[in-house]
């Protein structure tokens, strides 16, 4: 016979997620659904969240930062896909835009630059007009911002030439 799991306790709750957030960096939107899930009151989850806030395990501000340098360095998200991941992971629109507008351009036109560069070499296209669109798709799809794109197309003969 299958015996019932028993409920997680609050203290135990802080516990694991001390624990875990000792390991890497995750934002309080996370903890409120691993909690959720965890099927702990609403009352509890909050004053663990609280407790986690306080003693400093939990910054939504370190954790956008963090997370923004890590997807536009090595993962080559553009602007829109990481503004919606942040907001997937809970963390409030102010902080993740505030965080994104400190993004340094010319880096970030870089990194768009090196992205492209790089999948220009396995694109076909018969003509520069199809290799301009299908590259804009491609960034497009990245998260990357149209006018940025076509900044970095626009001003880059090496992109399409053969």
């Amino acid at each position: 016979m299958l015996q019932k799991k028993q409920p997680i306790t609050e203290q135990e709750t802080l516990l694991k997620l001390s624990a875990l957030c000792a390991r890497a960096e995750h934002s309080s939107g996370e903890m409120l659904e691993k909690m959720r899930r965890w099927q702990l009151p609403d009352d509890a989850r909050e004053r663990v969240l609280d407790r986690l806030i306080d003693e400093q395990f939990v910054d939504d501000e370190r954790f956008a930062r963090l997370f923004v340098r890590e997807k536009i360095r090595f993962d080559h998200w553009g602007r829109r896909k990481i503004e919606q991941a942040l907001y997937l992971k809970g963390v409030d629109s102010n902080i993740s835009r505030r965080v994104l507008d400190e993004v340094d351009d010319e880096a970030y036109v870089a990194e768009l630059k090196k992205l492209l560069a790089t999948k220009r070499r396995s694109v076909k296209a018969e003509n520069d007009y199809e290799l301009r669109q299908k590259l804009t798709k491609y960034a497009l799809g990245r998260g990357f911002g149209y006018e940025v794109i076509r900044r970095c197309i626009d001003g880059a003969d090496e992109l399409l030439g053969d």
